[in-house]
């Protein structure tokens, strides 16, 4: 019991504090975007959110005081985990908003494609690590190709746009981070762009191709497929400067005009940019600029390759959602369901992040090493 309440003295403090302000922040902007609402489902989602963060503050403390190494006989049963769940879907999944994407367990929802990305971060990040100096970078491509195909096929055939998209960057900084030359990686992204084409036309639903549609042209659909988007800039634009105050009367989230289902979840960048203005949009985006800068820090100071990439991936998956959450609230990307961390409603993902913080703090706690990797201090 002692080693461990040691390593509690060894934390990195600023990363802890910043997590736990951020949830604090999710919880209290998630009360006011649902606390007038009728539906009680949807007005009791800040205390549903309060106890996800405290389950997931467990497993934080967890993943920080136990020794990173355990990934590597753990990385497997959580990836293969998340394919079991994503192959589930098929059979026992809930459809929401289009997707398939949900398991039902009594009142609990559990999206499996959050599990699976946790699990290939750790399985490429064993990968790389172990093979990057003995096979060629096009083989190390190939290779993490073939581990991530089978669980981005099932996300696309159950027309999960959001979550087949975090995958990609998520992916290439890892890829990076492990040595691939950048030519390789500059040809991936050609590729990609160019097969977009076909996934418009072949992969997409209706409805994913109207999201699209309208992030060219707001004005296609106004009153349908570009709702969302037109009045999530309205609120965004009326709060302008310090905004109008937190639990606001009159507000485009308290008359309704930012739909309900989706104010708490996918557009929670938009009710704080109304109630704090630009003054608060730009300090949670500070706050998660900072947050980056902390796992790449983190990154930087870890004992071998193995921690560098976990610390990588978190980070490129926190900077994948960060940018795309916020991106479709002011229409600078399409609309792809992709929560905020930390800040939207949403238990899985709550707790998966949480978790990933935990890696990344016991990855800073577990740093010193007889011969650290060059460049860690």
């Amino acid at each position: 019991m002692l080693p461990y309440l040691r390593k509690l003295f060894r934390f990195h403090a600023p990363l802890l504090l910043l997590m736990i302000a951020l949830a604090i922040a999710g919880v209290c902007s998630i009360y006011s975007a649902t606390y007038m609402r009728d539906n009680a489902i949807l007005a009791s989602s800040w205390n549903k959110q309060m106890t996800w963060c405290f389950v997931g503050f467990g497993f934080f403390l967890v993943a920080s005081l136990l020794d990173y190494k355990w990934i590597r006989w753990g990385a497997i049963p959580v990836f293969f985990l998340g394919i079991a769940g994503l192959i589930a879907l098929k059979f026992i999944g809930t459809k929401v908003y289009g997707a398939q994407s949900w398991l039902r367990f009594g009142g609990v929802g559990v999206q499996p494609s959050q599990i699976a990305i946790f699990g290939a971060i750790l399985v490429v990040a064993l990968f790389v690590s172990e093979f990057k100096a003995k096979l060629h970078p096009a083989l190390i491509m190939l290779a993490v190709g073939l581990i991530c195909a089978p669980p981005m096929i099932l996300i696309i055939l159950e027309r999960e746009l959001g979550g087949a998209i975090v995958w990609g960057p998520t992916i290439l900084f890892m890829l990076f981070a492990g040595g691939v030359p950048l030519r390789y990686l500059i040809t991936i992204v050609i590729t990609a762009v160019g097969a977009m084409p076909l996934a418009f036309n072949f992969l997409l639903k209706p409805y994913q191709r109207d999201r699209i549609l309208v992030f060219l042209d707001n004005n296609i659909d106004p009153l349908g497929a570009g709702w969302q988007v037109n009045q999530s800039l309205i609120a965004i634009g009326s709060g302008g400067w310090s905004g109008k105050g937190w639990l606001a009367p009159g507000t485009q989230n308290e008359l309704g005009f930012l739909p309900a289902t989706a104010a708490h979840n996918d557009f929670i960048f938009s009710v704080i940019s109304e109630e704090f203005g630009f003054v608060g949009g730009a300090a949670l985006l500070g706050a998660f600029a900072l947050l980056l800068l902390m796992l790449l820090q983190i990154a930087w100071t870890a004992k071998d390759d193995l921690g560098l990439l976990v610390c990588t991936g978190c980070a490129g998956l926190m900077f994948t959602h960060t940018i795309m959450n916020v991106g479709m609230t002011i229409s600078v990307t399409p609309v792809t369901g992709l929560p905020l961390p930390l800040i939207s409603y949403g238990g899985t993902f709550a707790v998966l992040i949480m978790t990933m913080l935990g890696v990344v703090q016991s990855i800073w706690i577990h740093r010193k090493a007889e011969k650290p990797r060059p460049g860690a201090s």
